[in-house]
């Protein structure tokens, strides 16, 4: 059948559309996304309607999918997360957002009368799942950098400790990439004499690379987490939004039902999954393994030092979190900020130094927003 029949109107908003994506794409250094990746030797599969609907470890009748893979992408996180061996369970789904609710959405099975604890630096998506689960929550207040105040925390779970406790910690903040330490937060539920609780980790751009920074942070299943969550789209890079969600499998078992009509298990948040994203994350963990992954890491890493460094060299009060790749600034100029696609808030803005960044891109950030200074201060 011949398709490629769109008219000339048509095409040439093809082409602008085209043109328009390369030009911002190489000006985009605000929000967490890689565009180094790859994918043309997959092209092919886009033709195809690959759909993982159902449990990515259980058959279904419909068989043009790639459970395969995904269950292979799933094992790669679940060790470097370190889950209870033979005890965990997960799926690719279409987001952090997706992850996170699948994570509170477990929790809240097993603690129906548990009380949410999140800090102020929570993304804003959280609200609107705990909205949609009809969960009670109490916001902590933050220390200086972003990471949650375990101070506040411990005052108010004593004041609510009839209640069990749900924990919703941040692996990176949206906008100061601050870590909530797992360790310390099970430390204080252990101190507090806790018996029922449940851990969710937001490891949405931080978790994706954190295994690899010495020393480890603490945000894994080893340091106390019941569930994490982590983009796929931002460290790893995707042309489709996609994260992956990894939790106990003995928590899973508590929601999951079969389904006669697909033929697999009701386990996901979504019945129809997108087969394509976990093809996505195969390809890249393959090509890269676990060294690629940590090259990866240390040259954002370096690039956010090197970025906070000529930042500071022109007067800007620039500053990061310790092994994170945010750099956080002043507000510049509007016509920077705009042009670079900076996300703000509060009179603050970020560089965000992906594995795509390059010293380059810095120093011709770095060079109008002095032009802009120096603009400014004539004026």
């Amino acid at each position: 059948m011949e398709l490629n029949n769109l008219s000339a109107e048509n095409a040439a908003k093809l082409k602008d559309l085209m043109e328009r994506l390369i030009a911002d794409s190489a000006l985009m250094l605000g929000y967490p996304v890689s565009k180094d990746f790859d994918y043309a030797e997959l092209a092919g599969f886009l033709n195809f309607p690959i759909n993982n609907l159902g449990d990515p470890f259980v058959a279904s009748t419909y068989n043009i999918g790639t459970r395969e893979m995904e269950r292979e992408v799933l094992e790669f996180f679940a060790e470097l997360f370190r889950a209870p061996q033979n005890n965990w369970w997960g799926y690719v789904t279409n987001g952090g957002s997706e992850g996170n609710l699948y994570g509170l959405y477990l929790a809240r099975e097993i603690h129906p009368k548990g009380m949410v604890y999140f800090s102020q630096a929570t993304h804003y998506s959280v609200q609107k799942n705990l909205h949609l689960l009809n969960m009670p929550n109490i916001v902590i207040r933050t220390q200086a950098s972003g990471e949650i105040d375990y101070e506040d925390l411990r005052d108010t779970i004593k004041m609510n400790r009839h209640m069990p406790v749900i924990i919703f910690a941040n692996i990176g903040t949206t906008m100061t990439e601050a870590r909530d330490d797992v360790s310390k937060i099970k430390q204080i539920l252990q101190e507090l004499a806790i018996q029922h609780y449940y851990i969710h980790a937001d490891g949405a751009l931080s978790g994706s690379y954190s295994a690899f920074i010495e020393p480890r942070p603490a945000f894994d299943f080893a340091d106390g987490a019941d569930s994490i969550a982590i983009s796929g789209h931002k460290f790893i890079g995707s042309p489709i939004p996609c994260g992956v969600v990894v939790v106990k499998k003995n928590n899973r078992d508590r929601i999951a039902r079969s389904v006669s009509y697909t033929g697999s298990m009701d386990t996901t948040i979504t019945g129809s999954r997108n087969g394509h994203t976990p093809l996505f994350l195969w390809y890249m963990i393959k090509s890269l393994g676990l060294e690629g992954f940590k090259k990866r890491a240390l040259h954002s890493l370096e690039i956010a030092a090197y970025a906070e460094m000529r930042l500071k060299e022109i007067g800007v009060n620039a500053w990061r979190n310790p092994d994170s790749i945010t750099v956080n600034l002043p507000e510049p100029a509007p016509q920077v900020r705009v042009k670079w696609q900076l996300a703000l808030e509060n009179g603050w803005c970020h560089i965000i130094c992906m594995p795509n960044v390059t010293k380059h891109q810095i120093d011709q950030l770095v060079g109008e927003i002095a032009e802009a200074n120096v603009m400014l201060s004539v004026s």
